[in-house]
């Protein structure tokens, strides 16, 4: 096993504390068992893991994310007229309010997760906002289709920040951005096709005598209750509490854990830690970082097909047109993904891709050429895309203890969620075609991005230089506690 000189910090007392009794405990697990080490039966194991993982939570999120935003093809389907959506600021409000519990329950979610059973809680999940997306269909006027939005975002709250929590306890951290891009390109694809699907559903206008964007939220939310049910077969658990490997493979991979940052077994999630955690100034920066990422994705889930109808293309033609930059996304999406692990480096290529989505805003909004503002939406979808695991992986490559990793990955997923907040007020109906205000604050973002990657990479440096010159190499040959950059 390649021996990895680039662990992540753990500072405080407590973190301290945290790894020390991790490692004591571990001692006593399956002591017995005998790990062989050949290169063969990593990769067998790793695959028997990703299988298991990363198509399922993959589709999931998929489903979670068309849920969340298929109302821009719902709008352009009809509902808007049906429903009143287009007076006055109706529908910002309508897509802002699913934030709101969004935002509030991410950390309890987070904190329950082991009380109540990765299975039990994220399977139950998947069913309730499943249900709420097909009552959807049913609302009468626009303030019940505001109420559902509010249970939407109550039943996704939990989802996000839980499978990125799950996935970053079961990899090294040079591993992690390939396997969490892996399901999020999983649901760019699917995000991006959703609205050519959405649109046929749609033609079952009549049917039942029910609208054409009624059938739209029906089979959306029907296709998420079946798979809410495959869920609670087979979701993974977390490591040390897995049923679908062996004895002999779950001590490899924990040991696997163990030897890159010492965190293999979970510590005890208390009030105190939850807040000693939270004074760490550092999680603000990756959320702010991530709301910044995502408030160009959200723009464009939300407002692609109003975006592309007003460059002069019909809704049939806006909404086949909005698949492409998907798929270039998920291609770029993966392509970082590998270069960052294989490289083992973070900040350049989240640099880089916001680069990217800076470039992109820029053509979309001030370019008047509509081929040139389609081609923006590219760049743009891309950068944005690629940032979102770009800045996961960063965030959880620099923890270590659970009880961390499930309060940063909560916080940071949190600010996500404001960030759909931002996308869902900047992009104004009174702005409708251009919106130049939105993308213009949404370029802003951008720049503050890169500025507090800036300044998070050279903080970093500087920590790990002095660490190089004051510590000394463990019993393994390495140096300990460094960040990734």
């Amino acid at each position: 096993m390649a021996t990895n000189s680039t662990l992540s910090e753990s500072h405080s007392g407590e973190d301290a504390a945290d790894k020390v009794s991790v490692l004591v405990s571990y001692s006593d697990i399956e002591g017995n068992v005998s790990v062989n080490r050949n290169a063969a039966f990593e990769r067998r194991v790793l695959r028997r893991i990703d299988l298991r993982m990363l198509p399922l939570l993959g589709v999931l999120y998929s489903l979670a994310l068309i849920d969340r935003t298929n109302l821009g093809v719902a709008r352009v389907a009809g509902m808007a007229e049906d429903l009143g959506l287009t007076v006055g600021t109706r529908y910002s409000l309508v897509s802002c309010v699913y934030f709101i519990p969004y935002i509030l329950l991410e950390l309890p979610s987070n904190a329950l997760l082991r009380v109540f059973g990765t299975r039990n809680l994220l399977s139950f999940c998947v069913i309730a906002w499943g249900a709420v997306q097909l009552a959807m269909a049913f609302v009468p006027n626009w303030k019940y289709l505001a109420l559902c939005r509010v249970l939407l975002g109550t039943f996704e709250a939990g989802f996000f920040p839980a499978i990125v929590f799950i996935v970053s306890t079961w990899y090294q951290r040079h591993e992690v951005q390939k396997r969490l891009a892996t399901f999020y390109l999983i649901s760019i694809l699917a995000g991006g096709f959703s609205a050519i699907a959405a649109y046929g559903f749609s033609r079952l206008a009549g049917r039942a005598g029910l609208h054409g964007w009624s059938w739209i939220f029906i089979i959306e939310g029907a296709l998420t209750i079946v798979f809410g049910c495959v869920a609670w077969m087979f979701l993974p658990d977390f490591p040390d509490n897995n049923t679908f490997l062996t004895s002999e493979e779950t001590k490899f991979v924990l040991e696997r854990i163990e030897e890159d940052r010492g965190d293999s077994l979970p510590d005890a999630i208390t009030l105190r830690k939850v807040f000693e955690h939270l004074s760490d100034w550092k999680i603000w920066i990756y959320g702010i970082m991530f709301m910044c990422a995502t408030i160009p994705a959200y723009a464009i889930g939300f407002f692609v097909t109003i975006i592309l109808s007003s460059m002069g293309w019909d809704l049939e033609h806006s909404l086949l047109l909005s698949a492409p930059p998907y798929v270039f996304a998920a291609l770029s999406i993966f392509v970082f993904a590998w270069l960052s692990d294989y490289f083992r480096s973070r900040a350049p290529f989240i640099a880089i891709q916001t680069v990217l989505t800076l470039i992109g805003f820029t053509i979309t909004g001030f370019v008047h050429q509509p081929g040139w503002r389609y081609f923006g939406l590219f760049l743009g979808n891309a950068g944005s895309a690629g940032c979102i695991p770009g800045i996961l992986a960063y965030s959880s490559n620099n923890i270590v203890s659970h009880s961390k990793r499930a309060v940063t990955t909560a916080v940071v997923v949190s600010f996500g969620g404001i960030g759909g907040i931002v996308a869902t007020t900047i992009f104004r109906q009174e702005d409708f075609p251009r919106y130049i205000p939105g993308i213009s604050a949404t370029i802003s973002c951008q720049v503050l991005l890169l500025a507090l990657l800036g300044v998070l990479t050279v903080n970093f440096w500087y920590q790990n230089k002095a660490i190089r010159m004051t510590a000394q190499p463990g019993s393994s040959g390495r140096i300990d506690l460094l960040y990734t950059l």
